[in-house]
């Protein structure tokens, strides 16, 4: 029989249990909701993001942008008290392990615009099907966001109520569709000082399950997009190929990271 341990429990070991840690809780402002991490098929992403985990550098972090039905983001920004956010301190990057597709419910890292192996710190949660344009390897070498695990039990409502929050363009540091609850009426004021309760709050992300291979259940899809997008000539003017690249263009700078 599973055994679940709590996450009161998994903080006080994190490091022991963080090689195998399978399912975690993310514990925000507008509920909490769980994923179920991929630790065998996708290793190296998700070691990467136990890091994190276990060295508390998601705790009290944001949400940082949100596009309608498309993707919520967070895993690198801060509010210290003032605008714009704060970029949280990075491990550097990993390899790209583009092994699942992005549909809906999953968790993928967000990368450098143009750069296959660039993940580090953020993720995006798929509100969507967005295998179509996330899957395949594009004609510039961007693409192929790495899934590496899936929202369980009801936690899409949690992500989908965080989706609907309202967004304010602060006008800094490259936050432009930052969702900030309670904080339309002041958004366009440039004197107006926002309070920690106008963000979208991730107080903690902690170990719920540390089972191994805890996603054996999950009807996970596979990434076919990729291998088919590796046969293409890059030079390639081919319509799939523009649709993928434009597509991310206009929707994809979400994914990307963003420095000072």
């Amino acid at each position: 029989m599973k055994k679940y341990l709590t996450p009161l429990v998994l903080t006080l070991g994190l490091s022991a249990a963080s090689a195998q840690a399978t399912i975690v809780e993310f514990q925000t402002s507008h509920g909490n909701f769980k994923v179920n991490l991929h630790d065998e098929t996708t290793p190296k992403t998700v070691e990467n993001f136990l890091n994190y985990v276990t060295e508390g550098k998601y705790d009290n972090t944001i949400i940082h942008r949100t596009v309608d039905d498309f993707v919520i983001q967070g895993g690198g920004a801060k509010f210290e008290g003032e605008l714009p956010p704060e970029w949280i301190e990075t491990n550097g990057t990993i390899e790209n392990e583009p092994a699942y597709s992005n549909v809906k419910a999953t968790i993928s890292m967000a990368k450098q615009s143009g750069r296959i192996n660039s993940a580090s710190s953020q993720w995006f949660i798929n509100l969507k099907d967005n295998s179509s344009t996330l899957d395949p390897v594009d004609v510039y070498g961007g693409g192929a966001y790495a899934v590496f695990g899936e929202v369980i039990e009801d936690g899409m409502n949690v992500v989908n109520a965080i989706a609907e929050v309202p967004r304010c363009d602060t006008g800094h540091g490259g936050f432009r569709e930052l969702p900030m609850p309670d904080y339309e009426d002041q958004c366009g004021d440039a004197d107006a000082v926002p309070g920690q309760e106008n963000f979208v709050n991730i107080y903690q992300v902690v170990i719920y399950d540390a089972t191994v291979s805890t996603d054996a259940d999950l009807t996970s899809t596979k990434n076919t997009l990729y291998e088919k997008s590796l046969e293409q000539p890059k030079s390639s003017g081919s319509s799939g190929g523009s649709f993928s690249w434009f597509a991310l263009l206009l929707c994809a700078f979400p994914l990307v990271f963003r420095k000072k």
